[in-house]
């Protein structure tokens, strides 16, 4: 992607964490947990990729058209997936807009916008307050609730890998890493 080294590479870190432990919950014992989390695993290894900065790795041309395959395919399964579940709604804007930001590196991959004109494009746009709204709507969901009961018994307690709250913050930080790339789009 466009823009500093620094941030870049703190944007790969995030990615590939999140990527990493997202391969951990594929582990799960439950089937949709593991789903989501393959899902997830691969989005976060994706951008993790994509966010290296170009002064540090300058791809060969083949490989914004490969990642437009691969994502046009989760994109094409999240969609199918769909059927079940809302969630994978948010999975198809993911990898649609990983489409759409490789299109974006085929057609200009060192260069800012290959759209003409000035501003942001109406697609790019559309994105980034997509990913704006469901990073602060994560964001509220990983707050405390005050004087929410739990149980504190050790044997209750869910395997590490299947904590609602570590999934939520794997898509909270995913979420601000696609906002990241999209600004410098």
């Amino acid at each position: 992607m466009h823009g500093p080294a620094s941030p870049g590479w703190l944007l790969v870190a995030l990615c590939a964490a999140t990527g990493a432990y997202c391969l951990l919950r594929m582990r799960s014992s439950d089937e949709t947990q593991r789903r989501a989390a393959g899902d997830e695993a691969l989005m976060g290894f994706g951008m993790a990729v994509m966010a290296v900065p170009g002064s540090a790795f300058t791809p060969p041309a083949w490989v914004w058209p490969a990642y437009a395959v691969v994502f046009g395919g989760a994109a094409l399964r999240a969609l199918w997936v769909a059927r079940s579940g809302t969630h994978h709604l948010h999975h198809l804007v993911g990898a649609a807009a990983m489409v759409y930001m490789a299109a974006v590196m085929t057609s200009s991959p060192t260069a800012g916008h290959a759209h003409g004109g000035s501003g942001v494009p109406l697609l790019t746009g559309g994105l980034l307050l997509y990913f704006a709204a469901y990073v602060l709507v994560s964001g509220v969901q990983l707050l405390p609730v005050a004087g929410a009961a739990g149980s504190t018994a050790a044997a209750s307690a869910p395997a590490w890998g299947d904590r609602p709250e570590l999934a939520r913050a794997c898509r909270l930080s995913m979420g601000i890493g696609m906002l990241a790339m999209l600004l410098t789009v």
